[in-house]
């Protein structure tokens, strides 16, 4: 009752048996394929991250130079006033001398302000009633927006015109210095700025390149130093729910004060640890960067 050689069904079963084994190889040249493809993915993007992380290195270094030579320009123009002032009768309150008088330390006050801040990221002019600067700003070597503030130098220092947020405390910041230190009133807002658009460019990166892992919109203010938004994590066939919630207390600050991630109630208890170790990543990195960690 055997199958032999001429037997058609034995013809049949040795065809079957030929097209399986080509199928089952087929499916294993694609398997292949698709590993070395994740491979490749996975070196290039290897390679672009330790690019990425050595520009960053020297962009960090340059910063370390620029703030070096800034803080000997500061020392130099502060030698060169404390000699000019001593010539002129120590001129330490310009309430005391003549209308002139006070108009040229004014203007020595503005030049030497404009030399100090050459290198970090703040430039200026004189203009006919004063000074207009210019702030641009910057987050971890990307430049994002400039902004602009028209001083008036008479009969005080005041502001004119500007281009600054609304929701940025500029009165306030003014307040505090612009009359008796304006190198520290361009630093504080020059570091509310940087904060700001640090923060929004933080949450822009989360919802362009992680998209796929945000449920709906993520809520957040005009200055950017309250964030909510739900997400996804996944293991294995499993996907587990996080809602996060973010306050930047320090508006001169690019990263948040508290961190609240929180799971469903009904979740796992092994969640919560999960909750704690993104609360602490969130607090310690850029938000964008936690995600891709």
């Amino acid at each position: 009752g055997g199958l032999t050689p001429t037997c058609p069904l034995a013809g049949e079963w040795r065809g079957r048996m030929e097209e399986g084994k080509a199928h089952s190889l087929g499916g294993v040249f694609a398997h292949l394929e698709m590993l070395e493809a994740r491979a490749r993915e996975a070196a290039m993007k290897q390679a672009a991250a330790e690019q990425r992380k050595e520009q960053l290195a020297r962009l960090e270094a340059r910063v370390q130079e620029l703030r070096q030579q800034r803080d000997e320009l500061r020392a130099k123009v502060e030698l060169q006033e404390q000699g000019q002032l001593g010539k002129r009768g120590a001129m330490s309150d310009p309430a005391q001398h003549s209308a002139q008088a006070v108009l040229e330390w004014k203007i020595r006050k503005v030049k030497s302000t404009l030399q100090v801040f050459y290198l970090t990221g703040i430039s200026g002019k004189l203009t006919k009633q004063g000074v207009c600067f210019c702030i641009s700003t910057a987050y971890e070597g990307t430049y994002l927006d400039s902004y602009h503030l028209d001083l008036l130098t008479e009969p005080q220092v005041r502001i004119h015109h500007h281009s600054i947020p609304i929701f940025i405390p500029l009165e306030q910041i003014a307040k505090k210095y612009l009359q008796t230190d304006i190198r520290r009133f361009l630093s504080v807002l020059s570091d509310h700025l940087n904060a700001y658009v640090g923060r929004r460019y933080q949450a822009d990166q989360l919802q362009e390149h992680f998209s796929d892992q945000i449920e709906g919109t993520m809520q957040r203010n005009s200055l950017c130093n309250l964030l909510v938004f739900n997400y996804n994590t996944s293991s294995k066939s499993e996907t587990f729910p996080f809602n996060a919630r973010l306050l930047y207390g320090d508006l001169c600050c690019s990263l948040p004060t508290e961190v609240i991630v929180s799971s469903a109630s009904d979740a796992p208890a092994a969640l919560a640890e999960t909750a704690a170790a993104h609360s602490d990543l969130f607090r310690r990195l850029a938000l964008h960067k936690a995600f891709g960690s």
